[in-house]
C-alpha cells in the first residue's frame, strides 16, 4: 500500500521514537503491531509540558492519522492508532495537531469504531479498549468536534456504540467514564439535537429497556446527570408531538406516554414543562388518546414516591375528573389506578373516595366490579388503606343486580373478615372496624337468588367459620360468632342450616324411593323430588337435567348410593363426610372432560348437604365451651362477649342445632350440661334446654335412666311454676319422650286446674299455658275436665269479668312488662280456648260456634267485652289482638273452618286496619306466615287488601311483599305437585279474588253504593291485590279473572241475598274489579281456559233466569277512576288515632237475642262528616313520628282528629254479660 500524501513539517521527515523503526505497507502486520506498541508507548509517557517532544513528533502524529492506519484492516493496528491519538488529542489539547475538519471527523469517526472492542471485557485488548475510553473521557477529546459543522453526526454515533456496548460484565469504572464522556458533550454543547436525544430516549422504551438493562440504566444516570441542560431539549420534543401533533419529529413518537412514565421515574425535574401538555390531552376529544394519557397519568400518581399529586395539583384534579369519562375505558382504568394509589399515597384516599363513590354505582357492570377488587386489593394489603367509607359501597354491591359484581362484594368482604376478625393480623381496632361483615354477610342469606344463599353457605364453611380447622378450634369460632351475631343475622344462619337439612332430607326421600319397586307412581314422585333438589342448586333449568343424569347414575350404582346414604345419615361425622364426598367426586369425575358441568352440579349438592361443621363430636366440643363459660373459665371477654351473653348465645344455637342434627346430642355428658342449664337463674337459657331436650332425648327414658329421673321433676316444676315458654316446652317435652306421658300430665293438670284463681291474675299465666297445650296434645284424656274449666273458670270467671281498672295513658299500646296481669292472663286464656279446639279438632259439642262468638264479641267491643271501660287502651289493642288471631289460628283447621261465618271473617279481616299500628303489624305477620305455610284458607289472603288503607308507607309495602311471596308460592307448589290440581280452589292465587270483592263489598267504609271517593278507596284495595296477580298471566290469569268477577255479577251475596243494597255494593265492586283489570291487561278478553268455581258461601248459585248485564259505575266514573289524581293511601285518619264506628264494626248488635246468635251483617253508616274527617288525615306526608311513645316506625303526622262519636255502640250491662255467659255455658254442655 502507498502512502497517501502527508501534512509534514519544513523538513518533511518522520521521526520515530527511539528503537522504532519505520512503519511502512512492507512490513507484516506482526511487525506494524509491534513497533506501534512502542510508539503507543511512548505517546503514553508524554506529558503536555513536553514542548521539544511535542514539536519533534508531530510529523508522526499527522503521519498516524493517514488512510493507511485509519482504514488498516488488521483490528490490533487500528487500536493501536487509536489509542496514540487518543494521546496526541490529550498532549497536543487544547489545540489539535490536525486542521482539516474533515480530517477531525474521520479521526472521531474512527476513534468512536474502535470503542466497540469495549463489549468483550474478556478480550486480551480489553485493557487498551478501557485505556482509550478512559483517557477520551479524561481529556474529553471530543468537545473538539463543537467546532465542526456537522459534530452532530460524531456525537450520534458515539452515544450510539457506548449504549450498544455497555453490559453487565463492565465495572463501575467503564460505566463512569462512559458518562463523563457523553455528559460532557451534552452539557458543554450548545444543545441537544432530536437525534442526539432520540439515541438516549430510545434506551427507556420497554422493549429496548427489557433487551439491554445496562443501556437504560446508563441512559437514566445520564439523564439525571445533565436535567438542567436537557430538560428543554426533552421538554421541546414532547411540546412538538403532544401539543403541536408533529409525530414526523422523532421516530420516537409512537412512544411518548412510556417515555414521560420513564423520565418521571428517572427525575421528575425532567418533565417540568411537559405535565401542563398532559393537563391539555386529558381534554382531549379522542376517547383512545384520553385513555392512553390515563393510563400513564396513573402510573405517574400511582408510583410508590411520587409527589406529583401534590406538587401539580391542576393535574390531579384533571386527571381525577376522568372518573367520570364518558369513555368507559378511561373510567375503568382510572377505578384500577385507584388501588395503587391507596395503597402507595394513603393521604389520597379522601380525594379518592367521592369519586369510587360515583363509579360503584356506575351502570357498567365492569367498572363497579373493579371498584370492589381496588377497595379490597387495598385492604387487603393494609386496612388502615380503606376508610369506613370505601368499605361502605363494597357493602352496598353485595346487594347489586349483577351477580358478578355481588359476588365479588361478598367474596372480597369474607376475606378482610377472615384476615382481620378470625387471624387477627392487624390487632383489635382493625377487629372491629369490619366486625360487621359477618352479619351482613348472613343477611344476604334473605336474597331470594340461589346463588347468593349457595354462596353464603360457601362464605360461612370457608370464611366465617372454616371447616377445615380442628374440632375444638371451629367449635369455639362458631360458638363466638354465634354470640356476636345481630338478630337478623341468626335467623339468617338459622334459616341455611334449615335449609340444608331440608335438602338433606329431600336427597334421603330420593333414595328411599330407590329402594321402593319401580312403578309409574313412584316414578312420578321422585321426578317431582328431583325437581325440588334442583331448585336449591345453582340455574335450576340446568340442574334439573344434572339431577336427572345422576339420579340414573344412583340407580345403577348400588355403591354410589350406599356412600351418600352415609352422607346423609345423622351418625356421619365431619371427617366422614369429606372421605364421602371425596369418593363420590372420583367416582363421577371423567378424566377426558376437564371441565365437567355435571360433576360442578353434583359437588354443590355434596356441598350443601355434607356435615362439614357439626357432628357428635361438634356438640360435645359446643357443650364444653358453655361449660367453662357458666363456670368462668372462658375467653368470652377476650373474645368480647359477656359470660351471660355467651351462655345464652350458645343454649340457643344449641337449640337450633337440636333440629337439625338430634342425633349428635345422644350423650350422658351432654345432657348432664343441659340439666345444669335448667338449674340457672337466666330464663331464657332454660327455656333454650328444655326444648333441646324436647328435640333430642327420645332415647333417654332407655338408654340413660339416671338422666331420666333427674329431669322429670325439673320439667314438673316448670311446666307449674316456670315461665309461660318453659312450660309450653316442659309440657311438649313431656309428651315428646316419655312412653307414660299420660300420667305425667295428669300429675301437671289436676293440681293446676285445682289452683286456678283469677283474684290473682300474676299466678295464672304459667298455669293456662300449661293447661291448654296439654288439652291440645291429649285432647282424648283432658276434653272433658278442659270443658268444665273453660265454661266455668276461662269465660264467666276470668273473661267476663274486669276485677282491675287500667292506666288511662290514651297509649294505644304498651311494652310486654307493663301490661296488666289481668291482660296478661286474659290473653293466655283466649289462646287456650283455641288450643283446646284444636286438640279435639271437632265441633260436635258446638263448643266452636260458641268460641268464635265470644272472640266475634270481644272484636265488636273494641277489646273491652263488658264494656265497663275500667280496661286501658292498650290492654283493649292486646286482646283485640288476641281475638283475631285466635279467628285466624281456628281458621286453620278444616272443621272449624266451616262454621266460621262470612261476618266472623269480615270481623276477624278488619282487625289488620286495627288504629294500633303494632296490632296491625302483629296480625299481618300472623297472617302472612301461616298462609306461607299453607296452613290458612286461600280467602285471608284477600285480607291484605285492605292494607292499602294502611297509612304506614312500610306497612302497605310489607302487604305487597306477603302477597307476592305468597302468590309465588302458591304457583309453584302447584307446578311442583301434580296433585295440587285436584285443590286448585284452595291453592290458585287468583281465586282470591272472589273473596277479596265479597271482603270489600262488606267494608264497614263502604256505605253508598255510588260515592266516588269510596269507590277511589275500593278500586285502591283491588289494584293493591291485582297489581301482584297481574304481574305474570300465567295460563291466561287476566281472562280467568275477568271472567271471575262476571260470574259473580251473575250471582247474588249470600251473606244477604234478599238485601237490594248489599247486592247493589257488591255488583258495583264488581265493576269496578272489571274497570281495573280491562284497563290494565291487554289479553284478559280472551277465553278463558276453565271455567271458576264461586265459594258457596259468599256468593248464590246463578238463577238461570238472571241475567245481570247492568253497568253499575258510569263511563265517567270508570275514567276518573282510573285516570284521577290518585288519593292518599290510608283511610285511617293516622296511626293510632281511634276509628270511626263504621271502621270499627261491620255489623252492630242491638239486643241479647241478636247477640246470641249470628248478628246482622248491615251496618249504619257513619256521618258524611265522618268520613271526610278520615280522609282530610290521611293527606297529610309521610313523615313523623308516632303518638305511641314504643312505636319505632316514622308515620303519619297529623292533628289529632277528634273521636267521631260511635253509633249503634251498645251498652253492655252487667245482665248482656250474663246472658252472654249464658249461651257461652249452653254451648260448651
Amino acid at each position: 500500500m502507498e502512502f497517501p500524501p502527508q501534512q509534514k513539517p519544513a523538513d518533511g521527515k518522520i521521526v520515530y521514537p527511539p528503537g522504532v523503526k519505520e512503519i511502512t505497507d512492507k512490513i507484516t502486520n506482526d511487525e506494524v503491531v509491534k513497533r506501534l506498541k512502542m510508539v503507543v508507548k511512548t505517546f503514553m509517557d508524554m506529558d503536555q509540558d513536553s514542548e521539544d517532544e511535542k514539536q519533534q513528533y508531530l510529523p508522526l502524529a499527522l503521519h498516524l492519522a493517514s488512510e493507511f492506519f485509519l482504514r488498516n484492516p488488521n483490528k490490533d493496528v487500528r487500536l493501536l492508532v487509536a489509542c496514540c491519538l487518543a494521546d496526541i488529542f490529550r498532549i497536543y489539547a487544547p489545540e489539535a495537531p490536525y486542521t482539516s475538519h474533515d480530517k477531525l471527523k474521520d479521526i472521531f469517526l474512527f476513534i468512536t469504531r474502535q470503542l466497540k472492542g469495549l463489549e468483550d471485557t474478556k478480550s486480551p485488548q480489553f485493557n487498551r479498549y478501557f485505556y482509550l475510553l478512559e483517557n477520551l473521557a479524561w481529556v474529553k477529546s471530543y468537545n473538539i468536534c463543537f467546532e465542526l459543522e456537522d459534530c452532530n453526526e460524531i456525537f450520534i454515533q458515539l452515544f450510539r456504540t457506548l449504549f450498544s456496548v455497555i453490559n453487565n460484565s463492565h465495572n463501575q469504572k467503564v460505566q463512569m467514564h462512559m458518562l463523563d464522556l457523553m455528559s460532557s458533550i451534552i452539557m458543554e454543547g450548545d444543545g441537544v439535537t432530536q437525534e442526539l436525544l432520540d439515541s438516549i430516549l430510545i434506551n427507556l422504551i420497554p422493549a429496548h429497556k427489557n433487551l439491554n438493562k445496562q443501556a437504560f440504566d446508563l441512559s437514566k444516570v445520564l439523564l439525571k446527570r445533565t436535567v438542567q441542560t436537557i430538560e428543554p431539549c426533552i421538554a421541546n420534543f414532547f411540546n412538538q408531538v403532544l401539543v403541536l401533533g408533529k409525530s414526523s419529529v422523532s421516530d420516537l413518537s409512537e412512544h411518548v406516554f412510556d417515555l414521560i412514565q420513564e423520565l418521571f421515574a428517572i427525575d421528575p425535574h425532567l418533565l417540568l414543562s411537559v405535565m401542563p401538555q398532559l393537563e391539555f390531552k386529558l381534554k382531549s376529544n379522542d376517547g383512545e388518546e384520553r385513555l392512553a394519557v390515563v393510563r400513564l397519568l396513573a402510573k405517574l400518581f400511582g408510583s410508590k414516591d411520587s409527589d406529583l399529586a401534590t406538587q401539580n395539583r391542576p393535574l390531579w384534579q384533571c386527571f381525577l375528573g376522568r372518573f367520570n369519562d364518558i369513555h368507559v375505558p378511561v373510567r375503568l382504568e382510572c377505578v384500577k389506578f385507584a388501588s395503587h394509589c391507596l395503597m402507595n399515597h394513603p393521604d389520597l384516599a379522601k380525594d379518592l373516595t367521592e369519586y369510587l363513590k360515583v363509579r360503584s354505582h356506575d351502570p357498567e357492570e365492569a367498572i363497579r366490579h373493579d371498584v370492589i377488587v381496588t377497595i379490597i386489593t387495598a385492604g387487603k394489603r393494609d386496612l388502615s388503606l380503606v376508610n369506613d367509607q370505601l368499605l361502605g359501597f363494597v357493602r352496598e354491591r353485595t346487594l347489586d343486580k349483577r351477580w358478578r359484581v355481588r359476588k365479588e362484594a361478598m367474596m372480597g368482604l369474607a376475606q378482610l373478615y377472615k384476615k382481620y376478625c378470625l387471624h387477627g393480623e392487624a390487632g383489635k381496632e382493625a377487629s372491629e372496624k369490619v366486625s360487621w361483615i359477618k352479619d351482613k354477610l348472613l343477611h344476604i342469606y334473605y336474597q331470594n337468588s340461589i346463588d347468593d344463599k349457595l354462596l353464603v353457605e360457601k362464605i360461612f364453611a370457608q370464611y366465617l367459620v372454616p371447616h377445615n380447622l380442628e374440632t375444638e378450634e371451629r367449635m369455639k369460632c362458631l360458638y363466638y360468632l354465634y354470640a356476636s351475631l345481630d338478630p337478623n343475622a341468626v335467623k339468617a344462619l338459622n334459616e341455611m342450616w334449615k335449609c340444608q337439612n331440608m335438602l338433606r332430607s329431600h336427597v334421603r326421600e330420593l333414595l328411599d324411593l330407590h329402594k321402593q319397586p319401580t312403578s309409574e307412581a313412584n316414578s312420578t314422585t321422585m321426578f317431582g323430588k328431583l325437581m325440588t333438589i334442583a331448585k336449591n342448586l345453582p340455574d335450576p333449568g340446568k340442574a334439573q337435567d344434572f339431577m336427572k343424569k345422576f339420579n340414573q347414575v344412583l340407580g345403577d350404582d348400588e355403591k354410589l348410593r350406599a356412600q351418600l346414604e352415609l352422607l346423609i345419615s345423622p351418625t356421619c361425622s365431619c371427617k366422614q363426610a369429606e372421605v364421602c364426598v371425596r369418593e363420590i367426586a372420583r367416582k363421577l369425575a371423567n378424566p377426558k372432560q376437564p371441565t365437567n358441568p355435571f360433576l360442578e352440579m353434583v359437588k354443590f349438592l355434596l356441598e350443601r348437604i355434607a356435615p362439614v361443621h357439626i357432628d357428635s363430636e361438634a356438640i360435645s366440643a359446643l357443650v364444653k365451651l358453655m361449660n367453662k363459660s357458666v363456670e368462668g373459665t372462658a375467653d368470652d371477654e377476650e373474645e368480647g362477649v359477656t359470660p351471660d351473653t355467651a351462655i345464652r348465645s350458645g343454649l340457643e344455637l344449641l337449640k337450633v342445632l337440636s333440629f337439625t342434627h338430634p342425633t349428635s346430642f345422644h350423650s350422658a355428658e351432654t345432657y348432664e350440661s343441659l340439666l345444669q342449664c335448667l338449674r340457672m337463674e337466666d330464663d331464657k337459657v332454660a327455656e333454650a334446654a328444655i326444648q333441646i331436650f324436647r328435640n333430642t332425648g327420645h332415647k333417654i327414658e332407655t338408654d340413660l335412666p339416671q338422666i331420666r329421673s333427674t329431669l322429670i321433676p325439673i320439667l314438673h316444676q316448670k311446666a307449674k311454676r316456670g315461665t309461660p315458654h318453659q312450660a309450653k316446652q316442659a309440657v311438649h317435652c313431656i309428651h315428646a319422650i316419655f312412653s307414660n306421658k299420660e300420667v305425667q300430665l295428669a300429675q301437671i293438670f289436676e293440681p293446676l286446674s285445682r289452683s286456678l284463681n283469677a283474684d290473682v291474675p300474676e299466678q295464672l299465666v304459667t298455669p293456662l299455658v300449661s293447661l291448654g297445650h296439654i288439652s291440645m296434645l291429649a285432647p282424648d284424656q283432658f276434653a272433658s275436665p278442659m270443658k268444665s274449666i273453660v265454661a266455668n273458670f276461662i269465660v264467666k270467671d276470668l273473661l267476663m269479668n274486669d276485677r282491675s281498672t287500667g292506666e288511662k295513658n290514651g297509649k294505644l299500646w304498651s311494652p310486654d312488662e307493663e301490661v296488666s296481669p289481668e291482660v296478661l292472663a286474659k290473653v293466655q286464656a283466649i289462646k287456650l280456648l283455641v288450643r283446646w279446639l284444636l286438640g279435639m279438632k271437632n265441633n260436635q259439642s258446638k263448643s266452636a260456634n260458641s268460641t268464635l262468638r265470644l272472640l266475634s264479641a270481644m272484636l265488636v267491643s273494641e277489646g273491652d267485652l263488658t264494656e265497663q271501660k275500667r280496661i286501658s287502651k292498650s290492654d283493649m289493642s292486646r286482646l283485640r289482638l288476641a281475638a283475631g288471631s285466635a279467628i285466624m289460628k281456628l281458621a286453620q283447621e278444616p272443621c272449624y273452618h266451616e262454621i266460621i261465618t262470612p261476618e266472623q271473617f269480615q270481623l276477624c279481616a278488619l282487625v289488620i286496619n286495627d288504629e294500633c299500628y303494632q296490632v296491625r303489624q302483629i296480625f299481618a305477620q300472623k297472617v302472612h306466615k301461616a298462609l306461607v305455610k299453607l296452613q290458612l284458607p286461600l280467602e285471608y289472603m284477600a285480607v291484605f287488601a285492605l292494607c292499602a288503607k294502611d297509612p304506614v308507607k312500610e306497612r302497605r309495602a310489607h302487604a305487597r311483599q306477603c302477597l307476592l311471596k305468597n302468590i309465588t308460592i302458591r304457583r309453584e307448589y302447584i307446578k311442583q305437585n301434580p296433585m295440587a290440581h285436584e285443590k286448585l280452589l284452595s291453592l290458585l292465587p287468583e281465586y282470591v279474588v272472589p273473596y277479596m270483592v265479597h271482603l270489600l263489598a262488606h267494608d264497614p267504609d263502604y256505605t253508598k253504593a255510588q260515592d266516588f271517593e269510596q269507590l277511589r278507596d275500593i278500586k285502591e284495595c283491588l289494584w293493591f291485590m291485582l297489581e301482584v296477580l297481574m304481574t305474570k298471566n300465567e295460563n291466561n290469569g287476566h281472562a280467568f279473572m275477568k271472567k271471575m268477577v262476571e260470574n259473580i255479577k251473575q250471582t247474588k251475596d249470600a251473606q244477604a241475598a234478599d238485601d237490594p243494597k248489599a247486592n247493589e255494593k257488591l255488583y258495583t265492586v264488581c265493576d269496578v274489579a272489571l274497570c281495573v283489570i280491562i284497563s290494565k291487561s291487554t289479553s284478559c278478553n280472551v277465553d278463558s281456559p276453565k271455567d271458576p268455581v264461586l265459594p258457596t258461601k259468599f256468593f248464590t248459585q246463578p238463577d238461570k233466569d238472571f241475567c245481570n248485564d247492568k253497568p253499575y259505575i258510569s263511563d265517567e266514573t270508570k275514567t276518573q277512576l282510573l285516570t284521577g289524581k290518585p288519593k292518599p293511601a290510608g283511610v285511617l285518619g293516622a296511626v293510632n288515632k281511634p276509628l270511626s264506628a263504621t271502621g270499627r264494626r261491620p255489623y252492630h248488635r242491638s239486643t241479647v237475642s241478636e247477640t246470641g246468635s249470628n248478628v246482622s251483617g248491615n251496618s249504619e253508616p257513619s256521618s258524611p262528616t265522618g268520613n271526610r274527617q278520615r280522609e282530610q288525615n290521611t293527606e297529610s306526608s309521610e313523615t313523623g313520628v308516632s303518638e305511641n311513645e314504643e312505636n319505632p316506625i316514622r308515620i303519619i303526622a297529623v292533628t289529632p282528629a277528634k273521636d267521631e262519636p260511635v253509633k249503634n255502640k251498645v251498652k253492655i250491662n252487667h245482665t248482656h254479660i250474663c246472658s252472654v255467659v249464658g249461651w257461652f255455658v249452653q254451648g260448651f254442655f
